[in-house]
């Protein structure tokens, strides 16, 4: 009984959803529902549709419907780990949005929509731990992009259009097939400004997950102590992404 009632997931009424409406760190409104057991989106949020900012992450999510079109004034849209295998083609219409946080969930390259190129406005874009085994060359009208999150997929290559966005400073493509060894320092190289990405901040994580990334850190440090040619540099040495072990405090915000 109490199995069928999680599948069921939480009910969030329009009561709810305004007491869940916060002030962000630049006076936004910002609705935030994560970590609340959904697993369909609450219509009733559209009565809100004025906030600047929507969290739905870590959830349980398969769908977002057309109607998020109706969050015209939205900036900043979190919707990391849910099972979303889709977006709707409405999502471009979001022409203010400058964060999309779309990773750790279940898209397919095949169900990632072409209309995400109109986010002309976009500055951060985190794709990774996902299904994808192509990156759209139609991702490269995303003038506005500074960073690009691509890691953990099952890509083999990245398009020109997408390395040589002009504004481009973060790039994790780390743990994808590349079908090249060379490809990946490659892809990092060419964006030369960054050697790191940092998606979650050090006191966001568990004890563990941080002895963890410390453990890592030290252990390329040693490496790059002991390499004899200065020419070759690893580049993300550290990846922190988004996990069930990570704090609830959590945030992936644009600092």
């Amino acid at each position: 009984k109490g199995k069928a009632k999680g599948q069921k997931g939480t009910k969030i009424t329009l009561k709810i959803a305004k007491n869940s409406i916060r002030i962000s760190f630049d006076g936004g409104r910002r609705l935030d529902l994560s970590k609340m057991g959904i697993t369909t989106f609450p219509n009733c949020i559209l009565k809100l549709a004025d906030v600047d900012e929507l969290d739905l992450s870590r959830n349980m999510l398969k769908k977002i419907p057309s109607s998020i079109q109706k969050f015209q004034k939205l900036r900043w849209l979190d919707l990391h780990s849910n099972q979303l295998e889709e977006l709707p083609e409405a999502i471009g219409t979001l022409q203010n949005l400058f964060y999309l946080n779309i990773c750790n969930n279940k898209l397919t390259t095949k169900n990632l929509p072409e209309e995400l190129n109109l986010l002309k406005n976009l500055r951060i874009l985190n794709l990774g731990l996902n299904c994808l085994d192509s990156i759209p060359t139609s991702l490269g009208a995303l003038n506005e992009l500074k960073e690009l999150g691509l890691f953990d997929n099952a890509l083999t290559t990245i398009p020109n259009s997408v390395k040589k966005l002009p504004k481009l400073k973060k790039l994790n493509a780390k743990r994808n097939p590349f079908t090249d060894s060379t490809e990946q320092e490659e892809y990092a190289d060419s964006i030369k400004r960054v050697d790191k990405l940092y998606l979650v901040e050090e006191k966001d994580l568990c004890s563990s997950c941080l002895k963890t990334c410390q453990y890592e850190r030290d252990k390329l440090n040693k490496l790059k102590d002991i390499t004899s040619s200065p020419s070759r540099k690893l580049s993300f040495p550290l990846l922190l992404t988004p996990n069930s072990s990570a704090k609830d405090n959590q945030e992936w915000r644009l600092k």
